[in-house]
């Protein structure tokens, strides 16, 4: 999982990174837009898979959307696959200047109006989607992109039963929160799943699983310390919604949410982290001798995730060639295993 950088700085990782023995990089989009990283990524290391994780999807026409991804489709020869997401009402309404009214309802659309355009590019059909919140039926032949033949799928984030429920009618993939137990995974979120994919008369298992880890590899607790550091000062950010507060509860933490707002209520902020116990970290992160996190991983997410995603680790990984190194030996581990 990578970020904001400069396209240079993204060529850069993706080397070392394909030359290390991962499969990818997701992209987030925070402080800038992913489309021209992953295409300078791209170029760098061709044998690499690139997905968003996730881009943002409502202050975007989907076209604009379905352009950009059929685009880097196929640029990168289907090595390219689109996860958007909803954002929180306070960035699409306040940063973005967008709609966000009914979020699970509009996403859905939204993806329904992304395949459309794909159809579209390929030829397959006129565009034609006429939804409760996008209607498009213009894209005369000199406006469409060059057609190609590379598989397009598209991912949602989704943490709660709606949004959850909408990825199992119209989604390829779901992005899984950072914030996740294995509790969240097979008590919630799978059965959201499968009634969502039922309603649509989808198999559930058909829809890929895209799972971002909060992996703190170290051989002493010292070369541990600053990836369990920001695992708990994550965990805590997240927990502080209030609409993750379940994640918590359900395993028996209850409370939890209120005592880390209170400490952000209070301003302190560097402490957020001293709220997430080891049993919590258990749970949500995981923590192992570099040597036992291949393993590990895929003992908890093997029958669960198409791919996994390593949250933690740029830092280090840039910083660091040791790092790097070691952080390969887990994912060539984990493609094989």
């Amino acid at each position: 999982m990578t970020g904001g950088s400069t396209w240079a700085e993204s060529a850069d990782l993706a080397r070392k990174l394909s030359g290390a023995g991962f499969s990818g990089m997701l992209y987030t989009e925070t402080s800038q837009v992913p489309w021209m990283q992953i295409a300078a990524a791209s170029m760098a290391a061709p044998d690499l898979f690139f997905t968003t994780g996730i881009a943002v999807a409502f202050p975007r026409s989907p076209m604009v959307s379905a352009a950009v991804a059929y685009e880097l489709a196929d640029n990168t020869g289907g090595r390219f696959r689109l996860g958007l997401g909803s954002q929180v009402r306070a960035h699409v309404e306040r940063r973005y200047a967008s709609e966000f009214d009914k979020p699970a309802a509009r996403l859905r659309d939204y993806v329904e109006a992304v395949k459309a355009c794909w159809r579209a590019f390929n030829r397959e059909e006129r565009l034609s989607h006429d939804g409760d919140f996008y209607s498009m039926s213009l894209l005369p032949r000199d406006w469409a992109p060059r057609a190609h033949d590379h598989e397009m799928k598209v991912d949602i984030s989704a943490v709660g039963p709606l949004m959850t429920r909408v990825a199992g009618e119209v989604a390829d993939g779901v992005h899984v929160h950072p914030l996740h137990s294995m509790h969240y995974l097979e008590h919630r979120l799978r059965p959201d799943l499968a009634a969502g994919a039922a309603r649509a008369g989808r198999d559930a298992a058909d829809i890929d699983l895209i799972i971002p880890v909060f992996a703190c590899p170290g051989d002493t607790p010292e070369e541990r310390a600053p990836y369990v550091e920001v695992a708990r000062r994550q965990i805590a950010f997240y927990g502080s919604t209030p609409n993750y507060a379940f994640q918590f509860d359900d395993l028996g933490f209850e409370g939890t949410t209120g005592r880390i707002r209170a400490k952000m209520k209070a301003g302190e902020l560097d402490t957020l982290g001293e709220l997430i116990t080891d049993e919590m970290l258990e749970h949500f992160a995981l923590v192992a001798p570099w040597d036992e996190m291949a393993d590990r991983l895929l003992d908890r997410y093997g029958d669960h995730a198409l791919r996994v995603v390593m949250y933690l680790g740029e830092r280090q990984m840039r910083a660091d060639p040791a790092h790097l190194a070691k952080w390969g030996e887990i994912a060539t581990a984990v493609r094989h295993g």
